[in-house]
């Protein structure tokens, strides 16, 4: 299956072209700039450099959340756009299974593994898993949800966490910029680009029709609370 990945959540993101499980292109983005200005270009180049158009494409991959809105929408917008022009389906992948995709390892099954993204506001975007199958010739490993999505402050996510049992292993920029306060004996793994590992868990994901997308924003728009803010009777 030839998948073609995007990853939009941080301002630099990635685009990965991922052939049968193996990554044959991946490309980090210009944060300089914004993805507006840098997409659909960067997919297409990454489809270059992996030798094939967007024709090629049996299934299109795509960050669903949490992330930036502005991020999100964007990203979520241009493989929009491709699967609707090639009638082809779309994989929404959850940014934080990624990352405990990657946190996962050399984890043993049995282990636990965590995601922790950084959601400013002096927050964390989070999510924790179980091992149940490790990963053999190149596939991606089998988790069970221990906690979902969710957004708050480091230091009660930790005591979340130590209650239910902390993990091995945690990956994500929250984690780097919260070292302090992960839990001790648990491993920070630093988060790669994240569209090759998208891409790779794409065929697991229930795909859909493009209209069907749906970000997952987990914490909701600043537009939202100062809306109801307004709306509150004084």
């Amino acid at each position: 299956m030839r998948v073609l990945a995007l990853d939009t959540t941080t301002r630099a993101g990635s685009a990965a072209v991922i052939v049968d499980g193996r990554v044959l292109a991946e490309h980090v983005g210009d944060g300089t700039r914004t993805h507006a200005e840098r997409l659909p270009r960067e997919l297409l180049e990454v489809l270059e450099a992996a030798g094939m158009r967007t024709a090629d494409i049996d299934l299109f991959a795509v960050a669903c959340g949490p992330g930036s809105f502005t991020g999100l929408r964007i990203g979520i917008a241009t493989i929009q756009g491709l699967a609707f022009v090639h009638q082809r389906p779309v994989a929404p992948v959850s940014v934080l299974r990624a990352l405990a995709e990657v946190a996962v390892g050399e984890l043993p099954v049995g282990a636990r593994a965590g995601a922790w993204m950084d959601a400013a506001r002096r927050e964390v975007f989070s999510a924790l898993y179980d091992v149940l199958r490790v990963a053999a010739d190149g596939g991606v490993a089998e988790l069970a949800e221990v906690e979902g999505p969710r957004v708050g402050v480091p230091l009660n996510v930790v005591a979340r966490w130590n209650e239910a049992g902390a993990p091995q292993a945690v990956c994500g920029d929250g984690a780097a910029l919260y070292a302090a306060v992960v839990p001790p004996g648990t491993t920070i793994v630093p988060a790669p680009p994240l569209a090759g590992t998208i891409g790779r868990l794409a065929p697991l994901v229930q795909a859909v029709h493009p209209a069907g997308v749906q970000p997952l924003y987990v914490r909701r728009s600043d537009a939202e609370l100062a809306r109801d803010a307004v709306a509150q009777p004084r």
